[in-house]
């Protein structure tokens, strides 16, 4: 194992990680504050309706998918919804948020911007659809005892001093994170054991620090095994695809479960969806490249 390697290794891939989440997480608590938002929710209320839920949680729903989940579920927070509507919503947001700080971030790693966006808004809203067509009975609603208190800022100097302060904060375990699971990743390829299924682990590993840390977290990792490892064009894809639908799954879940949404049924129809869609992708990625190498 290449210690010196390693390390550059890490750094660069922190870097391109920070440089991306730093100053859109401050764009972000600014567009919160001013609650800027609002002026284009009128764009989600009609679909509102088709996927379950009360128009009012349009601004939610928008907030969540260019903001972050917090930013989300302070608006949604005080709606009152059923256990299956928490859940409806925490299936469209878990794969339907963040676009432009983990858009960014997927573009790293070879995928568009217009793929990244199109395909989660479209399979967010077809999950979304999905699960509102299932009994309410279904999903089990226990709420946790505890209390969402959004943050609050008497003016915008406080909110940037706070915002820069939670972003070195977040830094700081961006660039841990992403060091010791390198350092892991490294430790791992450089057994001999392991050497003859990089590939395999190349992609497993991908797919297991998405699913528990998310694409932001995992990031660096990501971006790391996409342009130093072997993964071709048709894993790269399989990886994105499948964490573009099923990431982060353990926080973002439990951040919804606090309001009512079943966590069984969230995490089941996250990781069923994600893998179907994983599959079908690179079925139609490989009549692709078989069409383009035939011509």
């Amino acid at each position: 194992m290449n210690y010196k390697n390693t390390i550059k290794t890490s750094i660069y891939s922190s870097w391109i990680v920070l440089k991306l989440v730093i100053p859109i997480y401050i764009l972000s608590n600014v567009l919160y504050y001013y609650n800027t938002l609002s002026y284009i929710s009128f764009i989600i209320e009609p679909w509102t309706s088709t996927i379950g839920l009360p128009k009012e949680v349009s601004l939610a729903i928008i907030s969540g998918m260019f903001l972050n989940l917090y930013a989300a579920v302070a608006f949604a927070a005080p709606l009152d919804m059923s256990g299956h509507q928490w859940s409806i919503l925490a299936v469209f947001l878990g794969i339907c948020h963040s676009l432009v700080v983990e858009g960014a971030i997927l573009k790293q790693i070879g995928i568009s911007n217009i793929f990244s966006y199109s395909f989660r808004i479209i399979v967010g809203f077809f999950a979304a659809y999905i699960v509102s067509t299932m009994p309410p009975a279904w999903f089990y609603s226990q709420i946790i005892n505890d209390t969402f208190v959004p943050d609050s800022h008497n003016t915008i100097w406080l909110l940037l001093q706070n915002s820069v302060l939670e972003s070195i904060s977040l830094s700081i375990k961006i660039i841990v994170l992403i060091t010791s699971l390198i350092f892991l990743m490294d430790f791992i390829k450089s057994r001999q054991f392991f050497k003859n299924l990089s590939k395999n682990i190349n992609i497993g590993f991908s797919v297991i620090v998405g699913v528990i840390l998310g694409i932001t977290y995992g990031a660096g990792v990501l971006i790391k095994e996409a342009k130093n490892s072997k993964m071709s064009k048709k894993d790269t894809y399989f990886v994105a695809v499948f964490l573009m639908v099923c990431h982060a799954i353990i926080e973002d879940t439990l951040l919804f479960a606090i309001f009512g949404a079943d966590i069984f049924m969230v995490v089941a129809i996250r990781t069923i969806l994600a893998v179907l869609s994983a599959y079908v992708v690179v079925y139609i990625l490989s009549k692709d490249f078989k069409r383009i190498k035939n011509k």
